[in-house]
């Protein structure tokens, strides 16, 4: 697997998350640290973004540095 195939599978994950999982996790229970269930997987999805856009960010980083 390639840096090019990884900067893609991460950048589709943060879609996935936020947009094409909705209607299989809009459900109130479980209730997860509080926070029904829905509202829990967009929040860990805010917090999964940022992660994956950081390491997209590396990668394509030691991409240019070794050029």
């Amino acid at each position: 697997m390639g840096k090019k195939s990884i900067v893609v599978l991460l950048s589709i994950v943060p879609f996935i998350l936020m947009l094409a999982a909705i209607p299989f996790v809009n459900q109130i229970h479980p209730i997860m640290f509080g926070l029904p269930f829905l509202a829990f997987w967009l929040f860990f999805g805010m917090l999964v973004t940022p992660l994956c856009t950081f390491a997209i960010y590396k990668l394509q980083k030691s991409e240019r540095s070794a050029e």
